[in-house]
């Protein structure tokens, strides 16, 4: 039984449920990229097995693991398969490039689908650089990049609204040190990174307005 006060809010709050197996995948998509946001952006570099280089944001992107550092993103179905999933799979390696403010609209327009033969450096002016560890370029405007290597690929759904979700380790960061706070502990002035976030349908958002939080501390009565 619900406490009165649950039983008033559950009496005040109207839901909509939406059943995802039995509503369109599109609305199952609109509903889930509306919801979770603000979505980070991993602005994607790779490299075909024959050597043409591709750029592209995916906002079903994250951090997973700290030691070793990993990283997660999904590409999305698509017929043909989207270039980036064709060359983890061939060569597996890639690099994230994190998208700021500075670089916002550069990064839109690598969103398009553009044929293999197109290198998204190109189309959006911005300046390849060579990694280290790696095979695809790096994105010189970038403030964080980093070099990856591909630990799993994981077809998560074959449907049309479906994907893969491809694990990468970081090998190799590079940051512009004038983002970071001190050089010892390596800290990022998240002002300074200015990254950017997805939000749902062609809305992006800033990070300039936050809230801090200090984690609760616990402590055993013995």
């Amino acid at each position: 039984m619900l406490p009165v006060f649950g039983a008033n809010l559950c009496a005040i709050i109207r839901t909509v449920i939406i059943d995802p197996s039995k509503v369109s995948a599109m609305i199952g998509y609109t509903v889930l990229t509306g919801a979770i946001i603000p979505r980070p952006i991993g602005f994607i570099s790779s490299i075909s097995a024959d050597g043409h280089v591709n750029l592209a944001p995916f906002s079903f992107f994250n951090a997973v693991c700290g030691e070793p550092p990993m990283v997660i993103f999904a590409p999305m179905n698509r017929n043909p398969p989207k270039d980036t999933l064709l060359n983890v799979k061939a060569t597996g390696e890639f690099v994230v490039n994190i998208v700021s403010e500075s670089i916002a609209g550069q990064m839109n327009q690598t969103a398009g689908d553009y044929p293999p033969n197109v290198n998204e450096f190109d189309v959006s002016k911005l300046t390849p650089l060579p990694s280290q560890l790696v095979r695809p370029p790096r994105v010189a405007e970038s403030p964080v990049n980093m070099e990856c290597k591909v630990r799993q690929i994981i077809e998560l759904s074959d449907k049309p609204w479906g994907g893969h979700l491809i694990l990468g380790e970081v090998l190799l960061f590079h940051v512009h040190d004038e983002i970071l706070v001190d050089t010892v502990n390596y800290f990022i002035d998240p002002d300074k990174l200015s990254a950017i976030g997805r939000m749902g349908g062609p809305q992006y958002s800033k990070i300039h307005d936050r809230i801090e939080m200090v984690r609760p501390v616990i402590t055993e009565n013995r």
